[in-house]
């Protein structure tokens, strides 16, 4: 059981698509409720209007619409893995894209990017944000503020010839050789046949890589987050290592994971052998995972503690910013 209080903020329809082409954004993204509902915008597929039975919504300023909508409407594929919560994309081009329930980092044909805004669920549907979503499987969204109009505009691969190269291409498309050889995998020195097809939507989230973690990272914050809530429910397991992270990210602790986990008295088991010996399940590993990538159900909490064993001063004296089944998260 979670317990905190959630105020709701309802956007207007003018402030949400006023807003809908930024993209400034922090990495940590506390777990939200469904977006609000969006009456009066149509969305288009090359100028031709499609019908949606499932409701476009809003969240923090930007449009989203449910996931296996968008890709079918771009000819892409869409499987769901119910336990990691993962929506993986097969794209027309064959590419990859991976999107995680309330997870800003988006994985795309095996890198990680983050976004500024994180899908979600809502009504049993997983809802991704529109932009982010088109870019990815190689289309562009074209906003018309009079009329209410989303327009999804499929964008197909440039092919070169020996008159029409790479400059030329980079030219047609508003950017430079750079961006277009990065986003084809290829590298300066690369000989470019004439016939060669080339992806020509850069995607804004490739400016924004994530942060790097390491394997060890991941399995360390994996094991603490297992001996300490290996039986509390997957949203408990988020908490404790999202509390690890929260105080990587505070000057008052260590700034690495294995620094937070071994320093002061928080993490018995880093010093009594338990650590050493935790085996993660599968849910304590994505825990650590989404935590990794960005999901906070948190928010900045730098402290944990059982509210019916842990009596005292200190513990008393701390601000309570959620509750979840048997631990308290606070600061």
């Amino acid at each position: 059981m979670v317990r905190e209080g959630k105020p709701t903020n309802r956007l207007t329809l003018v402030m949400v698509l006023t807003m809908l082409l930024l993209c400034i954004g922090p990495l940590s993204v506390v777990s939200a409720q469904a977006g609000a509902v969006v009456e009066g915008v149509t969305i288009k597929l090359d100028g031709e209007i499609m019908k949606m039975t499932d409701p476009v919504r809003t969240q923090d300023g930007r449009i989203y619409v449910p996931v296996s909508r968008i890709a079918g409407l771009l000819g892409a594929s869409v499987s769901w893995d119910k336990n990691s919560e993962e929506a993986t994309i097969h794209t027309v081009l064959k590419e990859k894209i991976v999107f995680g329930i309330d997870v800003p980092v988006v994985y795309f044909n095996g890198g990680r990017y983050l976004m500024d805004a994180a899908p979600f669920m809502a009504e049993g549907r997983i809802y991704v944000p529109l932009r982010h979503a088109a870019e990815l499987m190689h289309a562009k969204v074209n906003w018309n503020a009079e009329d209410g109009i989303l327009d999804l505009v499929t964008v197909q691969p440039a092919i070169t010839t020996e008159e029409y190269g790479i400059d030329e291409i980079s030219k047609e498309i508003g950017g430079t050789n750079a961006e277009l050889l990065k986003r084809n995998g290829l590298d300066a020195k690369a000989a470019l046949q004439a016939g060669t097809k080339l992806k020509v939507v850069v995607p804004s989230v490739l400016d924004t890589p994530a942060k790097p973690y390491t394997e060890a990272d991941l399995m360390l914050l994996a094991k603490i987050t297992m001996v300490e809530a290996g039986y509390e429910p997957y949203e408990g397991q988020l908490g404790i290592a999202n509390i690890i992270l929260n105080r990587v990210k505070d000057s008052r602790f260590p700034d690495t994971i294995k620094g937070v986990i071994y320093s002061g008295k928080q993490f018995p088991p880093a010093h009594n052998g338990l650590l050493d010996k935790s085996k993660p399940n599968a849910s304590s590993l994505r825990a650590a995972k989404d935590a990794l990538n960005g999901k906070n159900n948190i928010k900045n909490a730098v402290y944990f503690f059982n509210p019916k064993v842990s009596k005292g001063e200190f513990w008393s004296s701390l601000d309570v910013v959620v509750t979840i089944a048997h631990h308290s998260f606070a600061k």
